[in-house]
């Protein structure tokens, strides 16, 4: 049987019963997973050290298509940095989005604002359309750590 306290007139909840915070959503662009072989940082733990919470990293299914397609047709060196990209994008949640016809840096664009969550990405362009639309951009700085441009 669960305690309460009331103090001050308000009913307080014992820490074990109150809602955990929900996990921070962040998307994942493409280049994200290729920053481990150009840069030799580990993502997931900058990116925990960075956003000072639980996060939930999301694969949307365009980018899933994009680097499946770098795996299987490019030049050997791009081929053999893809096919380890897939290996990472596997700790990832995978969203599908239905339009088969939607680019990928539109579908992020869509997702992110729609979810209000981060991206993480080093494409210039797109990091100016997320920003233009108040969506907090997460990249790599100096070649060496991962910063974020935005508020959470």
């Amino acid at each position: 049987m669960a305690t309460y306290r009331i103090r001050n007139d308000k009913i307080s909840m014992p820490s074990t019963l109150k809602p955990a915070k929900a996990n921070l959503k962040i998307i994942l662009d493409s280049n994200a997973f290729f920053v481990p072989l150009q840069f030799k940082i580990d993502v997931f733990e900058e990116l925990g050290t960075l956003v000072g919470r639980n996060f939930e990293p999301i694969l949307l299914s365009p980018i899933l298509k994009e680097i499946e397609r770098m795996a299987k047709k490019d030049n050997p060196k791009i081929r053999k940095d893809a096919k380890y990209a897939l290996k990472l994008a596997e700790r990832c949640k995978l969203v599908r989005i239905d339009d088969a016809m939607i680019q990928p840096d539109d579908a992020i664009v869509q997702v992110a604002h729609e979810w209000k969550c981060p991206v993480f990405t080093n494409d210039t362009p797109l990091k100016k359309r997320l920003r233009d639309i108040n969506v907090p951009v997460i990249y790599v700085r100096q070649k060496s750590r991962l910063e974020i441009d935005g508020r959470l």
